[in-house]
């Protein structure tokens, strides 16, 4: 049997459901002195943010010219104040918090981490809570030429049908995580945090002169039952050589992250 026009447009209408809006993260990352660093992880980092501000000092040409070649808009301020010898991380942070658009995820990370490649795959699906604001742990590299020999022969942070998430496939030391007993517990450190700018937490502490403070103090402003882990995703936290924890706090120190302080 044929249907006339007029039956086709008596037809019922059935609905098309609305499609989910796609997930949108800003990124805001931290470089000072950092850009022997940020050349190893701006490439791999780039695809998992909608959009990225590196905040960096106005004499660190390093840095911006990074940045220029691969495309990262770059905010270069004194806020750090790092040519009196101090680093005023979160007023920095601030100004570049200012540079966003604000109405969807923010994330704030440092120039020294790499997100592993199914980062925005694992955000996308894991259904995350406005409310909420989230960690992750990372694995220490501890030398250039322990990174190369890992980049070259990868392995992936899943095996076999996915159910088995290896924190030890690279071989490096799972880095610490922190806690303070004062707050609740445990809390995501600055390397890397994801908030929703829903949350109207979109002002980082100010007044520190070193990287020690600020960053740990922001998250919690979340109560302990708001501070999520992620455990799909573990970022690769590179280091030049071995040093103590707040050796750069200040200002950079360490050497050369690069092929040629392997040779020195």
């Amino acid at each position: 049997m044929s249907l006339s026009p007029a039956d086709i447009a008596a037809l019922p209408v059935q609905p098309i459901a609305p499609k989910a809006a796609p997930m949108k993260i800003e990124c805001i990352l931290t470089c000072v002195n950092h850009a022997d660093f940020l050349a190893a992880t701006l490439p791999l980092n780039k695809p998992h943010f909608d959009k990225i501000v590196v905040i960096t000092a106005p004499e660190d040409k390093a840095t911006q010219k990074i940045c220029d070649y691969w495309g990262v808009r770059y905010h270069a301020t004194d806020a750090f104040q790092t040519r009196w010898g101090h680093f005023c991380k979160g007023t920095a942070i601030n100004e570049g918090l200012a540079l966003l658009d604000k109405d969807a995820w923010i994330c704030h990370m440092d120039a020294d981490v790499i997100l592993p490649p199914n980062t925005r795959i694992v955000l996308e699906r894991a259904d995350l809570d406005t409310t909420m604001i989230y960690g992750i742990d990372r694995v220490m590299c501890p030398n250039y030429t322990e990174w190369q020999r890992f980049i070259g022969a990868p392995q992936p942070h899943t095996e076999g049908n996915g159910f088995f998430i290896n924190t030890t496939h690279s071989g490096f030391p799972v880095g610490t995580r922190v806690a303070f007993e004062h707050h609740g517990g445990w809390i995501p450190i600055g390397f890397w945090q994801l908030w929703h700018a829903d949350s109207k937490f979109l002002t980082y502490p100010e007044g520190h002169t070193d990287a020690g403070r600020e960053d740990a103090v922001f998250p919690t402003q979340w109560p302990r039952r708001k501070r999520g882990f992620i455990p799909e995703i573990t970022a690769y936290h590179l280091e030049s050589e071995p040093a103590a924890m707040a050796t750069n706090w200040q200002k950079r120190v360490t050497k050369p992250f690069s092929v040629d302080s392997i040779k020195a």
